[in-house]
């Protein structure tokens, strides 16, 4: 920054209209008609913009600096349009609706604030006495346009203006102060531990990215300190003027604290930095059931009179917001918990979060990364090799034929228009559902290789409007809450369908006879199934500056990159394993495999012998992976038939656990329910398990990541298969979807997501430099060269086994690891 150049705090258009929009300057009394589909609002935006002459002046890009003394207040944004007719000017502002615009009588106050902050920025900076307004409202379905005009002097939009700079500036002001305060504690900062072997490398790599505006891939094995690793770099870059907010995304809620953790490490060094931990809606809210209606909930009924309060109150005592923390301050100002977090998040520093507040095109931050905003935002995403399916999922999309059917049903007594147009979208699902025999592929990409889906969209376009203005006259809760659920689905199906990118061959549409899991019926529907994700989170990642992608299995690299960015010039670094190899067993079995041609009794009968072969050489507990339950059961009932005796405990991972049934499951692996671990080990008592205990678990699965059982809670893992996903019609559709874009088809569909699994259940073992552990391989595919070029660098050394010799192998490495420790005891004692 130059020496002459005041610092600056910078608030977007739309940001600074909804801040103040909270403190009553601005009418919120009705929710706003614009907000409800973000990408047909960009088509309609674009059709608008084209239809207009020369001197419409479209997505007009406007910076505004309010002088405060001794800082600036930096606003800015992008107008729609910008109309020059003369000395005439007219500032446009578009909003795409569904509704019918009968029913809008005049412009929402928070639309048209957006545009008077425009007209003021356009009088100021070109000396204007006057300007006019446009409001320019055009529904989705019909493409009708309605305007509302309004005129200002410039001493009116000006005064408009100051009033709400003045409404503005304590907060301004305070982030100001706080960010010479975070500067300098950065400036001041340490790493706060000794750097590891090859760890002080991915910190320069990291900020070497970031200071190169780029993306970086990184296979970060555990015990690497990947969380440490990124965050103290990307600090450091804010402090740099490189970065002002950092974005943390995790799969888990478990990574998110330990991120938050690494924050707290890091400001016991001295660090000033605030955080905020976004947690879901339904986790937060103190209602038994979320419903943001004055009527149901107290802390609805005047939340806006009290929020600020409550930010005020949280930002200038708390540097920390935890979920405990926002729960503390919402009851003591009686404001919404979640609405408070997300608040909290314009005045966080770093803001720790789901996957889904970045890149789901339905829940993702308007408030950050709405269409036309951007920052200098760092994305560090955790455990980034779930994100491929993650995204996959996010951005793909479903409809039944049954449920316009049965909304049809639900809804005829009530609105003889809507449940007609029910009617049409149910009757042409079913002309698709008579042409299709088991799995038919659609038209997306107008080839004319099969059936289109272009007259599907006009009829859910109609529907939409239709279910809108329903749910506007329509107040009986118990009548709305179908047609909503329904409206979500037809609105992301939609949203979808506009997200196509032929350029990419990002998506591929198919119907297909289904079978409901619980009602056990049959159901026909029709899926956009998103086979390459990068375009769209690369649509996301472009609205910041930089971004780095970290996992321990992010193996091969070039696959993740493929799907998570596209881009081949993207960094990748293989962070160095501070772990000694030789604490580690790693078998591969050769005689045994998963495969659906060899299942039978023998084979679950060899591979129950393999587990009790195995974990009969040492007590203490063990891990058992398969890649599905009813090959566990099969085996577990082998096992239990065959070899189990008294000194073996089994648990087994059921389907659909409660989160208290996986505590419990997980806190057996703690040791003996009624011994004291930590004290046994304060009093200097060896302590050896009575029992060996198995847990018979899936791969995929809640236990086969995220998982952390240090020491001897976990000394050995046993993997049954590669991991393969089902073979299913629309695995066969991503792996056709690959090959034709010159990928490997079989890799990308089946063999890399699989491996995937397998390389995190196998991480569950060494989770620290002291841990000692097994990790034993039970299928002879593991030998291909397929595999093993994706094996990790620290899997080099193995070992092959068969039944004969499993035992003496296993025996081997632990009589070497009991050799290492006497002798080590030994060294210490002379």
């Amino acid at each position: 920054m130059d020496l002459l150049e005041k610092p600056s705090v910078r608030i977007s258009v739309r940001n600074l209209v909804e801040f103040i929009m909270r403190s009553g300057n601005i009418d919120n009394r009705h929710k706003s008609p614009g907000d409800q589909s973000m990408l047909e609002g960009s088509r309609i935006h674009r059709m608008i913009q084209r239809r207009m002459g020369s001197d419409y002046h479209a997505e007009y890009f406007m910076r505004f600096t309010q002088d405060m003394d001794d800082f600036e207040i930096v606003i800015e944004g992008r107008a729609d349009g910008v109309i020059t007719d003369g000395d005439q000017v007219t500032i446009d502002e578009i909003k795409s609706v569904y509704q019918d615009l009968e029913y809008i009588g005049k412009p929402a106050e928070v639309h048209l604030a957006q545009a008077k902050c425009y007209a003021y920025f356009y009088t100021e900076q070109n000396s204007l006495s006057d300007i006019r307004v446009r409001m320019t409202y055009c529904n989705i379905e019909t493409e009708e346009i309605k305007y509302f005009h309004e005129a200002y002097t410039y001493i009116e939009i000006r005064n408009w203006f100051m009033n709400l700079m003045e409404e503005y500036a304590k907060w301004a002001r305070f982030e100001f102060e706080w960010k010479k305060i975070r500067k300098h504690s950065i400036k001041e900062l340490e790493f706060p531990f000794p750097y590891r072997d090859g760890q002080k490398e991915l910190v320069s790599q990291v900020y070497r990215t970031i200071y190169h505006e780029k993306k970086i891939f990184i296979e970060a094995p555990t015990g690497v300190g990947k969380t440490v690793s990124t965050v103290f770099p990307a600090v450091k870059a804010v402090g740099e003027d490189r970065g002002d907010k950092i974005f943390y995304l995790t799969a888990k809620t478990i990574t998110r604290t330990v991120a938050s953790e690494c924050f707290d490490i890091l400001r016991n060094g001295g660090l000033r930095y605030k955080t905020v931990i976004l947690t879901a809606k339904e986790k937060v809210c103190p209602c038994e059931e979320p419903d943001c209606n004055p009527d149901a909930c107290p802390r609805a009924n005047g939340h806006y009179d009290r929020i600020n309060d409550a930010i005020y109150d949280l930002l200038t005592k708390e540097d920390s917001f935890t979920r405990e923390i926002i729960e503390e301050y919402a009851e003591k100002h009686m404001v919404c918990p979640f609405e408070l977090c997300l608040d909290m998040s314009l005045f966080s520093d770093a803001v720790i979060c789901d996957y889904n507040y970045v890149f789901d095109p339905n829940v993702y931050l308007r408030r950050f990364f709405a269409e036309g905003m951007d920052g200098d935002y760092l994305f560090l995403i955790d455990e980034a090799h779930n994100l491929v399916d993650r995204a996959m999922d996010m951005y793909s999309a479903i409809l039944y034929k049954e449920d316009f059917m049965e909304l049809r049903r639900h809804i005829k007594p009530y609105s003889r228009k809507l449940e007609k147009t029910l009617e049409s979208a149910n009757k042409y699902m079913l002309a698709l559902k008579r042409e299709c025999e088991s799995m038919k592929v659609l038209d997306v990409y107008g080839t004319g290789e099969g059936e289109s889906l272009s007259p599907l969209l006009v009829i859910l376009t109609r529907l939409m409007a239709q279910m809108e203005k329903f749910m506007e006259d329509e107040e009986r809760s118990d009548i709305r809450k179908p047609v909503f659920e329904l409206y979500l689905q037809v609105r992301h199906f939609i949203n979808m369908y506009e997200n196509i990118n032929s350029d990419y061959k990002n998506y591929v549409a198919y119907s297909e006879h289904t079978e409901d899991p619980v009602e056990h019926t049959n159901r026909f529907m029709v899926k956009l199934l998103c086979v390459n994700p990068s375009y769209n989170i690369t649509q996301c990642l472009d609205k910041g500056r930089s971004a780095a992608f970290f996992s321990a299995t992010l193996l091969p690299i070039d696959y993740y990159r493929n799907l998570l960015s596209g881009n081949d010039e993207d960094y990748a670094v293989y962070a160095k394993s501070v772990f000694d190899e030789r604490k580690r067993g790693l078998f591969i079995c050769n005689d045994v495999t998963s495969k659906y041609s060899r299942r039978s009794d023998m084979e679950y009968y060899n591979i129950a012998k393999y587990i009790q072969l195995i974990t009969a050489e040492k007590k203490g507990n063990y891990f058992i992976f398969f890649p599905s339950h009813a090959f566990l059961n099969q085996v577990l009932h082998a096992y239990e038939e065959y070899f189990q005796d008294e000194s073996v405990e089994c648990i087994v991972q059921k389907t659909g656990m409660r989160e208290e049934e996986r505590e419990e499951f997980l806190n057996r692996f703690e040791g003996n329910e009624d011994c004291d671990l930590e004290q046994l080990i304060q009093m200097e008592i060896e302590y050896e398990e009575e029992k060996t205990l198995l847990g018979f678990c899936v791969m995929g699965g809640i236990f086969s990541e995220g998982i952390d059982l240090k020491n001897d809670r976990l000394i050995g893992t046993i993997i049954v298969g590669t991991g393969l996903p089902m073979v299913c019609n629309e695995r066969e559709l991503l792996k056709d979807s690959y090959d034709d874009e010159g990928l490997q088809g079989f890799d990308y569909a089946y063999r890399y997501p699989g491996m995937n699994k397998v390389l995190q259940a196998a991480g569950r073992v060494i989770r620290t430099a002291e841990d000692i552990g097994i990790v034993a391989l039970l299928d002879d595919r593991f030998l291909m060269t397929s595999y093993q070029k994706m094996f990790p660098r620290e899997w080099k050394n193995h070992r092959v086994c068969n039944l004969e010799t499993i035992a003496d192998e296993v025996a081997d490495f632990w009589d070497m690891q009991n050799l290492e420790i006497e002798t080590s005891a030994a060294t210490e004692t002379d």
